[in-house]
């Protein structure tokens, strides 16, 4: 058998100067507002008002009719559905 004649050497790249942004998982979210739009049982995202979670909910009705779409508040622990009119 014949030796290489050269090796080759693995190098890391310079770490970055720059903090690494936070990642959230499954187990820790931003929260951001008081409303969560939910599809199917899943929070999809925070409002802090009520009027912008129900347009976006019921923008995802209107395209997806067979989900359930619902507005969560985390402060009074309540649950709206949304229907399309």
């Amino acid at each position: 058998m014949a030796l290489r004649d050269g090796t080759k050497a693995l190098t890391k790249p310079p770490p970055a100067e720059e903090p690494a942004e936070e990642r959230f998982s499954q187990r820790k979210r931003p929260e951001t507002g008081r409303f969560r739009l939910q599809v199917d049982r899943q929070t999809k995202r925070s409002y802090t008002t009520i009027e912008a979670a129900q347009e976006a909910g019921l923008a995802i009705k209107m395209a997806h009719p067979i989900v359930q779409v619902a507005v969560y508040d985390i402060q009074e622990s309540t649950n709206t559905i949304i229907e399309p009119a």
